[in-house]
């Protein structure tokens, strides 16, 4: 359990870290891969030569006898949820970090990105239920506290129900957000919740993993426990087939994930807890511009 002084010291070099990341790296890119997305209507004007048809207010071209546009203006100011599951299985992690610490680390880093950018960021902690709501807003203490409770805040219940997360975000999130999803999506049922989701947000799945959930290691007989659920089995390890078999199963589960996010519109990053988030996101944002 983290004492207060060491939560305040954590806190505090999360907040150096994605301020150094966000001015040196990913300003530009966040600008670029998300500022314009969201346009609201603005008036309408006669038509003119170059206009995109497909903006034509066909009610009041008719009304008017003469063809009119419909103009747009970029929305000025954007806000970003961050949708974190905090289950049992975010505590899992053999190498560098547990996926939960990746996950705070980039947390911390969107919502930063979004801060330092006039938008607004919020946050829905959850696992089986909703653990934390917090309400989208502006500003550095905000962003100090969003960073603070995905560094502490520990799940009351193990599973994970992405689908009810997603529709907890759509019930308080009227306007159009950017919505960033980190989890191991462990959880089968999410596919029609990300579709209805998808229609009304931006939202990016970011897919964190421990390279132990990719690979077994040969290590003879091991006694392994679902995180989530409690149940206990023995795996042979040594044996080729089990590992090969192991490691299918965790490529057919990202295809799965991949196919989900694809049908639904939406983007799915994969980031290792060995890997470089850095250059992972990077890469994706300016991708977008």
């Amino acid at each position: 359990m983290l004492s207060t002084a060491d939560i305040l010291k954590k806190v505090k070099e999360l907040e150096i870290k994605s301020k150094r990341l966000t001015q040196h790296l990913f300003t530009g890119e966040y600008h670029s891969a998300f500022k314009g997305r969201g346009m609201s209507f603005k008036e309408v004007r006669e038509y003119t030569a170059g206009d995109d048809v497909r903006f034509i207010d066909w009610n009041v071209s008719a009304r008017f006898n003469h063809p009119y546009s419909k103009l747009f203006e970029e929305e000025r100011e954007l806000t970003m949820m961050l949708l974190v599951d905090i289950s049992a299985s975010s505590l899992f992690g053999t190498v560098h970090a547990r996926k939960k610490d990746l996950v705070t680390e980039i947390g911390a880093v969107l919502a930063f990105s979004a801060i330092s950018n006039n938008d607004k960021a919020g946050a829905i902690l959850f696992s089986e239920g909703i653990e934390k709501y917090i309400p989208p807003k502006k500003g550095r203490d905000h962003g100090l506290y969003i960073t603070r409770e995905l560094l502490t805040r520990e799940s009351k219940k193990k599973g994970t129900d992405i689908t009810q997360a997603l529709r907890y975000l759509n019930n308080t999130t009227r306007q159009k957000s950017i919505v960033f999803v980190l989890s191991d999506f462990l959880d089968p049922r999410f596919s029609e919740g990300l579709r209805v989701a998808g229609k009304k947000h931006d939202v990016i799945g970011i897919k964190v993993y421990d390279p132990m959930d990719m690979q077994l290691p040969d290590a003879g007989m091991l006694l392994v426990e679902d995180a989530e659920t409690g149940e206990e089995r023995y795996l042979d390890s040594s044996g080729y087939q089990v590992r090969k078999a192991y490691q299918e199963a965790f490529f057919s589960h990202s295809e799965w994930c991949k196919q989900a996010f694809t049908k639904a519109g939406c983007d799915l990053l994969h980031i290792s807890t060995k890997e470089d988030y850095v250059k992972v996101l990077q890469k994706f944002f300016i991708g977008r511009t």
